[in-house]
């Protein structure tokens, strides 16, 4: 039984995203400050069960990922849509997923996996407080130091994302995950074989 739980947790997460998505467009931030945070908390316990038990799944290494991703990335373009952020927030964070994913494609054909470091997690600790903060500052349309907190919040989280993302491309390149003698061979191969066509 207890097996599924960490399967059944991931699950929830995808069921709350539109959840979270109607209330925000329906201006009942509170609602979906209340179920953002209940996606965090299943998240944590998600991952707590899994490592605890040793009951790690192929299907949770692929979805736990993809739910946390899609409830960040749908919670910001809800906000970017009804013009409490600005699109250039959803624009970067859209673009760094895009060539992380490029990259996990590139390294799931060399059998290597680039585990999450502090400054990742780092980035994602920020982009849930700068939520929360967004939801709670609309709810009770807070003023004063409040009123752009959730603003500076997030300046804060693209900050540690897209040094995450370069620290990502350094690592796999420096340590080896990228062969480098590799690419040159490629390169060349693909030189040749123009060199041929041509003959």
């Amino acid at each position: 039984m207890l097996k599924h739980v960490p399967n059944a947790l991931t699950i929830i997460r995808f069921l709350l995203i539109p959840i979270i998505v109607i209330n925000i467009f329906n201006g009942n931030y509170i609602l979906a400050f209340v179920f953002f945070t209940l996606s965090g908390i299943t998240d944590i316990a998600d991952g707590f069960i899994a490592r605890k038990f040793n009951l790690i799944s192929n299907f949770g290494k692929l979805m736990d990922p993809l739910a946390d991703k899609l409830t960040q990335i749908s919670t910001i373009a809800s906000l970017t849509l009804i013009h409490i952020i600005p699109i250039w927030i959803l624009v970067i964070v859209l673009l760094k997923e895009l060539i992380m994913i490029a990259g996990a494609s590139f390294l799931y054909g060399k059998d290597v996996v680039v585990y999450s470091k502090w400054y990742g997690k780092l980035a994602t600790v920020l982009f849930y407080l700068a939520i929360v903060f967004s939801l709670l500052i609309n709810q009770f349309n807070l003023d004063s130091i409040w009123s752009n907190l959730d603003l500076w919040l997030f300046y804060l989280a693209l900050f540690a994302t897209v040094f995450s993302l370069i620290m990502y491309i350094k690592d796999v390149y420096k340590k080896g995950f990228i062969d480098k003698e590799d690419l040159n061979k490629e390169v060349t191969i693909d030189k040749r074989e123009r060199k041929l066509k041509k003959k």
